[in-house]
């Protein structure tokens, strides 16, 4: 008996001390990793971990960079989030430090008030935060090589996921002897606008916010619509919604690209943005007009067509209602062409009344679509987008194909001045120079809308502790960042731009709703088909009645009425019924995924304990 007893004794004191050793063996290792500062990134995008781009810039490096990260560290009252975001931001730079070979200088400073350091974060521009206690504190970067200088003057945790993009850029830009020069050529006013009626209104006379992401990595020069040449230090032409072109900004932007220079251009069908054509024609804007350009570019863009998909349809606010709207189309992940670098890594994007790109019979270029709308798409007067949603679906013609948003066009271009420079560019462009022919192959991507970078559609505007911030919602303007870096050489750069996502869909939930969507529309195009074959039913009531009588409903047209009023009510009732079952759908798939996150780990870590269990069982009866 005693000997049982001290068995159980026995076996409890090794049990204990097991479960002892075990968990000093977890400290230990625990400890050992937190110096190490290893770590396994799980996500999908890998965004806690550096890209073969950034590891490519930093092995590159020439000369050493030193990297200052003012960081209010000792402050009791710091932002929790953002303390967060800076410790993020610190092992960020600390894969950085190692990566780099011993090319970086990483160093930490705690801007206490009135110290050294906190005058030093001034004299290098950054700015402090003040908490609502009067307390200022600190949380910036600054990055040194050479004579060369940048800052972030204060870290924003709403730019995370661009965050190796802007830490990559920064050591660009410190390493580069000078910016490239992208020239830009514009009908909208893009660059601000002083104008007393523009400055009444809320940030309307500032620049647009790509003009300033641009102008941190490039010198960015504005090309006037009277300009006759282009400088031959400018690496790359961007055309935003160009209207009134000179004959002499023609060639020469013909004769550039001629010469091996690269062209962006965003043309546009109906420029929403475009304030001083809409003084002339206040009901639809003017087109862009590029003159004789495209047809050199061997492309085709019917200026009187828009494109609507009704697979893409974008939520806008239209009578005081919010609708699917097919012509502001949404793209995503199927609508890109992800062989091509500039859109490989793209999300999403908002092109709102864009329009249609085709490739010209004799043109010779190879010509790449980047972004497409689904088959369920076709060509629509500008007019016709400017109405309510319900009645583009109806009268909507789907020739089952696939349209062209944007393109990439790659090639020797012809000339679009056959015959030589015209006249009116005797004097600055010499017949003996003339090219008919490209001399080198060139690029030319083409978007069909301009309205999509304007703030409104990729921009939320916001303020965090005093500073004004900005986050984007899609990947309009990220498009652009990429098109530059390609089209002037950048390209290690184009994967670290967009690694996080800004949305990630339940795409069983968007095929519920699109699946509802259509039998909603089936319903909606009745009730509309009803409502005019009652609205003719009446009219022709109408004309046989004598003149005296026009102002009074006959029995036969209250009857009409009436019939007609039933129907609605049924489809009505239809309607309500499809919309109630997509909701009763997307309920019941929610419950089913919240059901697997609570229960999953559980279920998990119990069938671990029961496995566990059994495992130790057996080896007891063996014993």
């Amino acid at each position: 008996m005693f000997g049982g007893k001290g068995t159980d004794i026995r076996r409890t004191i090794i049990s204990i001390t097991g479960l002892v050793v075990l968990l000093v063996i977890l400290i230990m290792i625990n400890v050992i990793l937190s110096y190490a500062n290893l770590r396994w990134d799980t996500t999908e995008d890998r965004i806690y971990s550096l890209s073969e781009g950034t590891k490519n810039i930093l092995a590159d490096l020439e000369e050493p960079v030193a990297i200052k990260f003012f960081y209010s560290k000792s402050s009791r009252n710091f932002p929790a989030n953002l303390k967060l975001y800076a410790g993020r931001v610190g092992d960020m730079l600390t894969e950085y430090d190692r990566a780099a070979g011993g090319m970086i200088d990483l160093q930490y400073h705690d801007p206490k008030p009135d110290s050294d350091e906190e005058e030093w974060a001034q004299r290098y521009g950054i700015r402090p935060a003040q908490l609502p206690g009067g307390e200022k504190i600190y949380c910036g970067l600054v990055f040194l090589s050479g004579d060369r200088e940048q800052s972030m003057e204060m870290l924003d945790p709403n730019r995370e996921e661009l965050l190796e993009y802007d830490l990559t850029m920064m050591i660009s830009r410190v390493q580069a002897s000078r910016k490239k020069v992208v020239g830009l050529i514009t009908g909208l006013p893009v660059f601000g606008s002083g104008s007393p009626a523009a400055m009444q209104r809320p940030g309307a006379g500032r620049p647009w916010f790509f003009v300033s992401e641009l102008e941190k990595t490039y010198e960015l020069r504005n090309i006037p619509d009277s300009e006759a040449t282009i400088d031959p230090d400018v690496d790359l032409l961007v055309l935003l919604h160009p209207r009134d072109l000179g004959i002499g900004l023609q060639y020469a932007i013909d004769q550039y690209l001629l010469k091996g220079g690269n062209i962006l251009a965003y043309i546009d069908p109906v420029c929403l943005s475009d304030q001083g054509s809409r003084m002339h024609n206040p009901i639809m804007p003017s087109p862009s007009s590029p003159g004789k350009l495209l047809d050199s570019w061997g492309i085709e863009m019917d200026p009187g067509g828009v494109a609507a998909d009704l697979d893409n349809p974008t939520k806008v606010r239209a009578n005081e209602a919010v609708e699917d709207n097919p012509a502001w189309i949404t793209v995503r992940n199927a609508n890109f062409n992800k062989t091509e670098p500039v859109i490989s890594k793209l999300e999403s994007m908002l092109l709102p009344l864009a329009g249609v790109i085709t490739k010209s019979e004799e043109s010779t270029c190879e010509f790449t679509p980047l972004i497409v709308t689904s088959s369920n798409a076709a060509v629509i007067e500008p007019m016709k987008a400017r109405l309510t949603a319900a009645i583009i679906r109806k009268d909507i013609s789907l020739p089952g194909k696939k349209l062209n948003l944007a393109a990439h066009i790659r090639g020797k271009f012809r000339s679009a001045f056959p015959e030589g420079p015209p006249s009116e560019t005797a004097e600055t462009a010499g017949a003996e120079d003339h090219l008919v022919e490209g001399i080198q192959t060139a690029s030319v991507i083409v978007v069909a809308d301009a309205d999509m970078l304007a703030d409104p559609f990729y921009l939320q505007r916001g303020n965090l502790l005093g500073f004004d911030i900005s986050k984007t919602f899609n990947d309009n303007l990220n498009f652009l960042v990429n098109a530059c870096e390609v089209l002037t050489g950048s390209a290690d750069l184009i994967n670290l731009r967009s690694r996080g996502k800004y949305e990630r869909p339940f795409t069983v939930v968007m095929e519920l709703e699109r699946s509802a969507r259509e039998r909603w529309l089936s319903k909606e195009k009745e009730l509309v088909e009803k409502m005019e074959a009652a609205n003719r039913k009446l009219q022709e009531l109408q004309q046989h009645k004598d003149e005296s009588q026009k102002l009074i409903l006959s029995a036969e047209q209250e009857k009409e009425i009436a019939r007609f009023q039933e129907e609605k009510r049924r489809i009505n009732g239809e309607l309500k019924e499809v919309r109630k079952k997509l909701r009763e759908d997307i309920d019941r798939l929610g419950m089913v995924i919240e059901a697997v996150n609570i229960f999953l780990m559980p279920l998990g870590v119990a069938l671990a304990g029961l496995g566990f269990a059994l495992y130790r069982q057996t080896r007891m009866k063996r014993k």
